[in-house]
């Protein structure tokens, strides 16, 4: 089962507020939002208003990132009503709610919530892919988290595996047929030549044409490296009880080069939407 993105205790949080606003405010919150209702579901709780929002909550996906977004903006509307209210009244549900929020693992900040990421690089990679209801290729950066400094291993493998993820994810939105069995090269392969991305499509005539090609040629320098740091010190394959994994350093170098790659096939594929 895939984890909630948003806990109960924070849902249950913010519902609470609701109990202290009209039926018709949480209705137009929520709907504002784009956020289904099923009015079919018949809650646990009491009251109408808790009833109502519990609707709201139920007819979406907790795990799937384009579900949870839409409640994203929920809060963040409720968030931003209460730090803008010039009352202490207003000032402890504030205080409390985005104490809460923030314990899922998001920041609160001139009224937005986004994702809290310890690492810059992988910042820009969630906010390249944050178009994606790619749910899998969002539970691996948040994996890429603690696993640098904690686990190297883990990042080296999850740092492939962005990869890869990345490029199936782009093949599947322009409609192209891939194997599961392909291979991290092939994968990367095919969604160069599916973004242009191909040294031999560089004009002769283009400026800087010979450094571009060799800039384009090192993507799958890259997707090669990662596959063999992978198989020597990655997870997904046992090890002897002697083996010496690298370090947090060593597994920053992977990271970053897999977000670079990642980031630039997921823009580049957004420019170049069809």
């Amino acid at each position: 089962m895939l984890k909630d993105i948003i806990s109960k205790k924070t849902r249950s949080e913010f519902r609470e507020y609701f109990v202290s606003r009209t039926l018709r405010d949480i209705q137009t919150e929520f709907d504002a939002a784009d956020v289904p209702c099923d009015l079919n579901y018949q809650p646990t709780t009491s009251g109408q208003r808790r009833s109502l929002v519990e609707q709201y909550y139920h007819a979406g996906d907790w795990s799937k990132w384009s579900d949870v977004r839409k409640v994203l903006t929920v809060y963040e509307n409720v968030l931003n009503q209460l730090e803008e209210a010039d009352n202490e009244y207003a000032q402890t549900p504030f205080k409390s709610l985005k104490k809460w929020i923030e314990k899922d693992g998001f920041h609160y900040s001139a009224g937005k919530l986004t994702p809290i990421l310890k690492h810059q690089d992988l910042q820009v990679i969630s906010d390249a892919a944050a178009t994606f209801d790619a749910p899998e290729l969002h539970r691996q950066i948040q994996r890429l988290q603690n696993a640098v400094e904690e686990d190297p291993a883990l990042a080296i493998g999850t740092a492939k595996e962005l990869v890869e993820t990345t490029c199936k994810t782009i093949l599947d939105a322009r409609r192209i047929q891939y194997s599961e069995n392909d291979d991290l090269a092939k994968l990367v392969k095919q969604a160069r030549k599916a973004l242009g991305l191909i040294p031999e499509n560089i004009p002769h005539a283009a400026k800087g044409a010979e450094s571009i090609r060799r800039l384009l040629s090192n993507l799958g320098g890259i997707a090669q490296s990662m596959c063999e740091l992978r198989n020597l010190y990655g997870t997904g394959h046992g090890e002897a009880g002697s083996t010496k994994g690298l370090s947090p350093r060593h597994a920053r170098l992977a990271v970053g080069k897999a977000v670079t790659l990642a980031t630039f096939l997921f823009e580049t594929h957004q420019e170049r939407n069809i």
